[in-house]
């Protein structure tokens, strides 16, 4: 049996990483095309920019909100007509996987500087590309991982907390479905079985969420960076990323892709949708009650949806929910990985049941804190 783990180039993080940019993109060239979503391009560029005079000329163009063929493909010729030698992209989930893929077809390096810790994104090989809609259409493979991932803790510290707890929900998943990717010997993103490395990086992923999660929360809320805040940043964005990558996906992310859709739920961030396919594939296969215990209060502790409604779902239909199990359970979707009976009706039948725990656990009165969760 063969193993392959797959990491970015170099992964810098800390308060005031952002001032390295200028010299860790020295390092790729002299012409570097800057993507930027729209707040950072705003907000956090004009008083960067002029300390990326060591790394030579720079061009600035901004996201166009959804990573789209088209947006790939009009941001390529603005690279190429630059003469760009790397391309960098600042701000979310999105935006990251743009620019992923632009430097994979411009034959150039890539730097990725997320200013919120909302996904696993930032380290992968992997792209999301949506419909203009914002519909899922497909994952596209790239050929290398970013060369460098550099997270400045202090930027994310001042953004929403509600990105970092979603950045949490990604992050849930991915010792899940690493752990059924295992057991079914399902392939990884590279093709391969996940390593020792992978599964253990997918598991400590989980406890650091687990055990730091309320507090980092906590620290964001109060826009400083803690100890705390800088372990979870970690889990959700490096862990995260090679957990998923090179322990392999499962029920969780394609739950995702489903209920993208249904419109009421495309407003949600991505890890709270990904969040609640790991509550579904909890009862898809038949986790222990004292696991789903830990994980519902995890969710509830750090504001992650537990039921349909939290997901703008409320008074979804059986018809919808099969729609969700439909999409779900494509050729091709990570969910046939899962060592469990799969089709739609599991699938709706599962949404079914998160959702009625969810609500069931919301109408009584419950302890607080996560079983296990660390309290300093």
């Amino acid at each position: 049996m063969i193993t392959t783990t797959l990491f970015p180039g170099r992964y810098v993080q800390g308060a005031g990483a952002l001032s390295r940019l200028g010299s860790e993109l020295s390092r790729f060239g002299n012409r570097h095309f800057l993507i930027s979503s729209p707040h950072p391009l705003e907000h956090l560029l004009p008083a960067v920019l002029p300390s990326l005079d060591e790394a030579g000329a720079v061009r600035t163009e901004p996201f166009g909100r959804e990573c789209t063929d088209h947006e790939i493909e009009r941001l390529v010729s603005l690279a190429l007509d630059f003469k760009a030698q790397s391309v960098t992209a600042v701000g979310g989930g999105k935006t990251l996987d743009t620019a992923k893929a632009v430097a994979a077809r411009a034959g150039v390096p890539v730097a990725i500087v997320p200013t919120i810790a909302s996904t696993d994104a930032p380290c992968s090989s992997v792209c999301i590309v949506y419909t203009p809609e914002g519909v899922f259409q497909r994952v596209e493979f790239l050929p290398r991982n970013p060369n460098l991932v550099l997270v400045d803790t202090a930027v994310v510290a001042q953004a929403p907390a509600r990105f970092l707890m979603a950045g949490m929900g990604d992050a849930l998943a991915t010792w899940f479905e690493a752990e059924s990717c295992r057991i079914s010997r399902a392939k990884n993103i590279a093709g391969d079985a996940g390593s020792m490395t992978a599964h253990a990086l997918a598991c400590l992923c989980y406890e650091t969420v687990r055990d730091w999660g309320q507090a980092a929360l906590t620290a964001c809320e109060a826009g400083v960076v803690t100890p705390a805040l800088e372990r979870v940043v970690e889990a959700n964005t490096l862990l995260s990323g090679l957990g998923f990558e090179s322990g392999g996906l499962g029920a969780a992310h394609s739950i995702h892709n489903g209920l993208t859709a249904l419109p009421e739920a495309r407003s949600r961030q991505h890890g709270e949708k990904v969040a609640f396919g790991v509550l579904a594939s909890l009862f898809l296969t038949d986790k222990p009650v004292s696991l789903m215990d830990e994980v519902y209060a995890l969710c509830e502790a750090v504001g992650l949806p537990t039921t349909l409604a939290d997901l703008g779902l409320d008074g979804v239909t059986d018809h919808d929910l099969l729609r969700v199990g439909e999409k779900a359970c494509a050729e091709g979707e990570s969910i046939h990985n899962e060592p469990a009976e799969i089709s739609p009706a599991l699938v709706r039948a599962a949404l079914k049941a998160a959702d009625a725990e969810g609500r069931r656990r919301k109408r009584q009165p419950r302890a607080t804190g996560v079983p296990g969760m660390r309290d300093s």
